[in-house]
């Protein structure tokens, strides 16, 4: 097997963003602008999304990447990333956008959120935390990860349109908008996403994209 510092990704070279989630793949667009990649998605060629089996966001991320280099034989990268509260040990974790998910199979994050508030009850602990992991992956099944994590509280009513998932609802550390209400540029520029993908830019511009 090719050893994955081996591995390049050019100005021009196509990648797939193993993702079905429009607004996942509208902020890691907005992240990889800098490298002129092709960027396609797995909704837009068609494949399946794997189940999630991973007891972490690095065995879910490479899963997903895996399943979508080898399904396009391309490259492919993959994200998984959720919210930990304190005061719930951690959870939901790698279970983030399960509890988002409807009788009918579709998501509704408004609920998830609301969600995560019931439980939460009038707990003193309002320490919260976003982790996401990026797994770059080929489709002889060379893999690498990045992980980046934001520090913050949690917040109840939700605020702001802006982002997706629980955004509205996490205050991260030093600031005083939730990532709801954060103009997107501020926004990628201290998520725990930009944070995975500052590691992941390092390892591109050493490959020459």
């Amino acid at each position: 097997m090719a050893r994955a510092e081996h591995r390049r990704l050019r100005r021009g070279d196509r990648l797939v963003i193993a993702t079905h989630n429009a607004g996942k793949l509208s902020e890691i667009a907005d992240l990889l602008a800098p490298f002129d990649l092709v960027l396609v998605s797995a909704g837009e060629l068609g494949l399946p999304e794997p189940a999630e089996t991973g007891s972490s966001f690095a065995e879910n991320a490479t899963l997903k990447a895996l399943a979508a280099a080898r399904g396009a034989g391309l490259p492919a990268l993959a994200d998984d990333s959720g919210i930990g509260f304190a005061a719930l040990k951690g959870a939901p974790g790698v279970h983030t956008a399960d509890w988002a998910v409807l009788p009918d199979g579709s998501r509704d994050f408004g609920v998830a959120m609301a969600l995560a508030r019931a439980r939460l009850g009038e707990a003193a602990d309002k320490r919260a935390w976003f982790t996401c992991c990026l797994a770059l992956a080929w489709p002889d099944g060379v893999v690498e990860t990045f992980e980046g994590r934001v520090d913050g509280q949690w917040t109840w009513p939700p605020r702001g349109a802006r982002g997706f998932g629980y955004d509205p609802m996490f205050v991260p550390d030093g600031e005083r908008e939730t990532f709801g209400e954060m103009e997107p540029a501020r926004k990628h520029a201290i998520s725990h996403r930009a944070r995975a993908f500052a590691l992941l830019s390092a390892r591109l511009r050493q490959g020459g994209a």
